[in-house]
Parts: structure tokens; C-alpha cells; sequence
């Protein structure tokens, strides 16, 4: 299947997208096009495919509406169509390894030990990260892949965005009810159609020459 889009076509739209700070209330993203951006973040990578992440789509007005406090009382949190909350794993333990392992080997149609040596070299990475100290910094990480995949793909579609890291994370984890799993806020992305009230839309993107952003060794 050719689903080559036209370089034009993805410069255009990069250009375009903007961190939209207010949003039409009154426009809502269309069912088919929002079940894409649900695909979007599904098929997003991350490292070994371990998927270490949940990602929440607050749609009750009333938890919205508790949110905004804890994120600088910005508007987009209740205005925008829509309102997701990109989590990453506090932990990765040997069930969560195995999980995958499990999900990996039906999905090609071979056998769990066909997968051993995959699983001892994510299990000896994991572990390396938990006894440095730094797994949840690497499961963060891989969250912010998958935002990428969606601000990405919502532009492509016309739809705005705006990535929100301003807000509580703790407060977040509270109101969701995420203390009690293993995952914990990371960002938040605000989605929908700008108002025409933005005056951000009309402003200049603001970007170093390529030059000075990209090497070539």
C-alpha cells in the first residue's frame, strides 16, 4: 500500500501547527478522525516495543474543570475538544516484561522461548535502570515519543494542539486516580480547533535558521 504523503503537503502542515493557547468550545474533533489520533499514539515506537506508558483522554467536564487549577489555570484544559493525559510506568517489573514477551511472540506467531535472549537483554536493561535510578526518566522519555506521533499526525489532519508540561503532575495523579497503578503523569496535550479569538494563530513561528540546529558529519 503507497500512503506516501506529499513533502509539500507535511511542510505545510508542520508550519501550520501551533500551541494553540484557546480553543472553539463549540467545535468537536470528528469521530474518525480522532479514532486516528487514538491509532497514532497505539503505534507510536519505544524502545524494545515495551509500550511502558498509558495514555488518558479525560472526557467528563467536571474532572477537567478540577484540572485547571493544577495547570497554571490555563484554558485549553476545558475549552478543547478534546484532553489527553500521556502517562509513563513508575515501574517495569518481570510480569510487565513478560506481558510483552507474551504479546510479542502471539503477534508473530512463534513460541515464548523463541524470545528468551530478547527478554534476558530488556530484562538486564530495565534492571540497569532501576538500580541507577533512572527508570522512570527512560519510561518519560519514551511518553514524549508518542506525543510527538500525535501533535504530528493531528497537524497532518488540521486538527491544533497544544503540549501542556505546565501543570502538577502529583495533583494530576491524584485526580485521575494513578496513585494506586504503576503509572504517573508526565504531560498533558489539549486538542481541537483554535478560536478565532487566538491571537497566537497570526503570530510568526519563531525557529533558528536549519543551519544552526542540524549538523552534518
Amino acid at each position: 500500500m503507497n500512503t506516501k504523503i506529499t513533502p509539500e503537503n507535511i511542510e505545510a502542515a508542520l508550519k501550520w501547527r501551533y500551541a494553540t493557547k484557546r480553543f472553539d468550545p463549540t467545535r468537536q474533533i470528528p469521530d474518525a478522525e480522532w479514532k486516528l489520533l487514538e491509532q497514532s499514539l497505539r503505534l507510536a515506537p519505544s524502545s524494545f516495543g515495551l509500550q511502558p506508558w498509558q495514555f488518558i483522554v479525560v472526557s467528563n467536564p467536571e474532572v477537567r474543570t478540577q484540572l485547571r487549577p493544577h495547570s497554571w489555570d490555563q484554558p485549553q484544559i476545558v475549552e478543547a475538544s478534546k484532553l489527553v493525559v500521556i502517562t509513563s510506568a513508575k515501574v517495569v517489573d518481570d510480569a510487565t516484561i513478560d506481558t510483552f514477551i507474551e504479546s510479542a511472540a502471539s503477534a508473530r506467531g512463534v513460541a515464548v522461548g523463541d524470545l528468551a535472549g530478547y527478554r534476558q537483554m530488556i530484562a538486564q536493561f530495565v534492571k540497569q535502570r532501576r538500580d541507577s535510578n533512572t527508570l522512570e526518566a527512560w519510561t518519560t522519555k519514551q511518553s514524549y515519543i508518542a506525543l510527538g506521533f500525535l501533535l504530528s499526525s493531528a497537524a497532518m489532519l488540521g486538527i491544533d494542539t497544544c503540549p501542556i508540561e505546565g501543570i502538577s503532575p502529583p495533583n494530576y495523579d491524584e485526580i485521575l486516580g494513578l496513585n494506586s497503578t504503576q503509572y504517573s503523569t508526565r504531560v498533558a496535550c489539549a486538542l481541537g480547533y483554535r478560536a478565532t479569538t487566538d491571537s497566537y494563530a497570526s503570530a510568526a513561528k519563531v525557529r533558528y535558521p536549519l543551519n544552526q540546529v542540524l549538523r552534518e558529519i
